[in-house]
């Protein structure tokens, strides 16, 4: 008898009759019947995108069963679609069916996902230890709770790249600490104060600046105040005395050149 699981496959293929084998192959058809009707079926897409995935995830030293146990679908179905069965005598599948290539598509190379050896971007891990140095937690306290030196944290806190297990390490770390009081911890007032303006001479973001979606992607800038790069985020630096940032500095100086340019203008005309 066949491991597989009850359902629509096991129906099929292993001839199972049971209750659940039969409830879920009416369901099938039902869903499929209606389908038709609403002229929406689509039993196959094409395999080349899912192929291409896999590859590219393979890339980022995600292995087949990495990427397997991510999309929640057996190993051999992904070695199907990538070589075929050649024992067999198959090649690679030509056609899948929408929802396995929509779990295998929805599988991202995330430090979740990836080896703890692999080699990434240390983008995310600098924003989070900057951020947590802004807030007052000193790079030694923060080396002592990562089980690194001092030295190699303050490497790493303007690093390039890191490896995977590091950067867990941190975002772990980061999660646990960047609402958290130094103080509360055994900090003493004056460091705290010596360290927050060590990060704001470097012009490190704080813990404010990034939320979920920004703080891993290189593209995006830190927002100090809630409204860089518009007039009421400049207005926000100088009346908090936040360091101005590149994206309100900019802005400053588009608003200074509009300024002068509209003063030109008036003094040109007044002249006329």
């Amino acid at each position: 008898m066949s491991d597989r699981p009850h359902g629509y496959a096991r129906y099929r293929l292993d001839g199972c009759r049971c209750y659940v084998c039969g409830y879920a192959v009416s369901r099938y058809n039902e869903n499929r019947d209606k389908a038709i009707i609403a002229g929406t079926w689509q039993p196959w897409v094409d395999a080349e995108p899912v192929r291409v995935h896999i590859r590219h995830l393979q890339s980022c030293s995600m292995g087949l069963r990495a990427i397997a146990t991510a999309a929640n679908v057996d190993r051999k179905r992904l070695q199907s679609i990538l070589n075929g069965r050649p024992e067999r005598g198959t090649g690679p599948q030509e056609k899948l069916r929408p929802a396995l290539a929509a779990a295998v598509l929805a599988v991202e190379p995330t430090l979740d996902n990836l080896g703890g050896a692999v080699i990434v971007s240390a983008v995310g891990t600098v924003r989070r230890l900057q951020a947590l140095v802004a807030a007052g937690w000193s790079q030694e306290r923060l080396a002592a709770e990562l089980g690194m030196t001092s030295t190699n944290c303050s490497r790493l806190i303007n690093a390039d790249t890191v490896i995977v297990r590091t950067a867990r390490r941190v975002r772990d770390l980061y999660d646990r600490l960047w609402n958290a009081d130094p103080a509360e911890h055994g900090a003493r007032l004056v460091d705290i104060g010596r360290t927050k303006a060590r990060a704001a001479h470097a012009g490190w973001a704080p813990v404010g600046a990034w939320d979920e979606d920004t703080i891993d992607d290189p593209a995006a800038l830190p927002d100090w105040t809630g409204h860089c790069g518009t007039a009421r985020g400049i207005s926000a630096h100088t009346d908090q005395g936040i360091p101005m940032c590149p994206r309100c500095q900019a802005a400053a100086d588009r608003r200074r050149l509009r300024n002068e340019a509209q003063a030109r203008r008036a003094l040109t005309t007044a002249r006329a």
